[in-house]
């Protein structure tokens, strides 16, 4: 993990930055020594109040949230899947989190200027595309004004109640026999979050403070779900 020092950390959010995320497999997997991967970014950036709300667990503000988009129902590729702004590093990018930011705002429009980097967590090989992504936490200290830049690309780009994501009956876990693992999910204002982009908020809600008990014992079958959205599993 990598302190990026931009400014200070909101206090909510100093678990989050001290501990690796690490409680599901999938944000432990690592290239092989063999493979030389490419680099890629997402943002994951929270905002609210900076200060924390002492009567609730972690301290987590009543207004916290985080940017996700959704990817459109015409792509070819996990049409409707739900993600962290972020893509592959351009070779005029600096770094992660000029890739993440830079992605972003090709996104969703927002302004980079009012994003407080914070922290690069541990990258995440993914073997079916061969990436090595690396999570960049924010603050969004100066929100700006965001939305579907490309409709071809995204069908929505909003931000998420993070009490919404916490809330145990918004929490299940997806199961598919082609599956290595089990994927946790989340539902939230119409969108079902799974895969990477449910892992990564998985294990960042397990380090964080904010997370209530869930029942980790439901279980549903991952493509009956996910054509209750308008999503399909993807095969290579």
């Amino acid at each position: 993990m990598s302190t990026l020092g931009h400014g200070p950390t909101p206090p909510w959010l100093a678990h989050v930055c001290a501990k690796s995320p690490d409680a599901h497999p999938r944000m432990m997997l690592r290239a092989p020594e063999d493979v030389i991967p490419r680099p890629a970014a997402v943002l994951m950036l929270f905002g609210g109040s900076e200060q924390p709300d002492p009567r609730r667990p972690g301290g987590l503000p009543d207004d916290a949230y985080i940017l996700l988009t959704q990817r459109a129902a015409t792509m070819r590729q996990h049409r409707g899947q739900v993600a962290f702004p972020g893509g592959a590093a351009d070779p005029g990018d600096t770094g992660p989190v000029d890739t993440a930011l830079r992605e972003a705002r090709e996104e969703t429009g927002l302004d980079p200027a009012g994003v407080r980097p914070l922290t690069l967590l541990p990258g995440i090989y993914v073997p079916v595309s061969g990436f090595e992504v690396t999570p960049v936490l924010a603050y969004w200290e100066t929100p700006s004004p965001i939305g579907v830049v490309d409709p071809t690309e995204a069908s929505r780009v909003d931000t998420v109640a993070v009490h919404d994501l916490i809330e145990p009956s918004n929490r299940f876990v997806l199961s598919h026999p082609d599956m290595p693992y089990d994927s946790p999910a989340f539902v939230t204002d119409g969108m079902l979050i799974w895969g990477f982009t449910a892992g990564l908020l998985a294990g960042m809600l397990s380090v964080s403070g904010w997370e209530k008990p869930w029942d980790q014992s439901d279980v549903r079958d991952l493509e009956s779900t996910l054509a209750q959205y308008g999503m399909e599993v993807h095969r290579r």
